[in-house]
């Protein structure tokens, strides 16, 4: 693992330049809550526009892909904003905050860890209910919640939109999409289709989608895991807490999802 002053320094530069000259460089911005999908989404732009993705690393002296959790704000670069199923995003927000992965995630976990003292971290059915309302009202990382991130992007007209469920549904038609809607410039046009191969979960993570792996960074990669840790009352927080904003994103039409458990 790398230095913490070493990480915090990486990052705070990838900060400043969303904040501003990111706009100014060209470069393309991947905004997200965290695990929706925006790391794999970002990689395969960047090898299609020809252009770096810095993940986790010092940005480039060139214009580069810049992957985020950020809010609006002035002067930020061209934008694709990501979206997923929030009662899939706390699935894996809950193992990326209490199990340690290869990215260099130790200090989350440590902090969550003994911040929720679960006495069975690996119980994520009987924790989910705790689990879900600390993420929206007391976790530090990233300082807001999914549903006020849905809330300040959704009708955010400049930026290109995508979800994470889109991407795996048709990611060859999707990423020709988001290609197609940014227009942007590009060093060279890799051929989607080989594009989506070499960043598809099975050729990244050595294993097929569904098979879990729960110390992995890409832990199971589908779609409604969600079904398998909710219980009842997991249901209720999370209507509770994001409702409204499962309804907006089209994930659910109303509230009977809560009672059909």
């Amino acid at each position: 693992m790398r230095p913490r002053l070493v990480r915090m320094s990486d990052a705070a530069v990838r900060w400043l330049l969303v904040r501003g000259p990111g706009r100014l460089r060209g470069d393309l911005l991947v905004n997200e809550y965290p695990k929706s999908g925006g790391s794999w989404i970002a990689g395969m732009l960047s090898e299609a526009l020809g252009i770096p993705f810095p993940r986790n690393r010092h940005p480039t002296l060139r214009r580069c892909v810049l992957h985020g959790h950020v809010m609006p704000g002035p002067r930020r670069p061209r934008r694709v904003i990501v979206w997923r199923d929030g009662r899939d995003v706390m699935v894996s927000w809950y193992h990326h905050c209490m199990f340690r992965n290869e990215k260099e995630n130790a200090d989350l976990v440590a902090r969550t860890r003994a911040q929720l003292r679960f006495p069975n971290p690996e119980n994520v059915r009987e924790n989910l209910p705790t689990f879900i309302d600390y993420a929206f009202h007391e976790q530090e990382h990233p300082g807001f919640s999914w549903s006020t991130f849905v809330d300040a992007w959704l009708d955010d007209e400049p930026s290109v939109q995508t979800s994470y469920e889109a991407m795996r549904n048709d990611p060859v038609g999707e990423l020709g999409r988001l290609l197609s809607s940014l227009d942007l410039s590009a060093d060279r046009t890799g051929d989607v289709r080989d594009i989506v191969r070499r960043h598809s979960f099975a050729a990244q993570a050595g294993r097929d989608a569904g098979t879990e792996r729960r110390g992995s960074f890409l832990r199971k990669g589908i779609v409604g895991d969600w079904k398998n840790h909710f219980s009842p009352a997991a249901r209720e927080v999370f209507h509770r807490v994001a409702g409204p904003a499962l309804i907006r994103l089209g994930y659910e039409s109303g509230p009977e999802w809560v009672r059909d458990a």
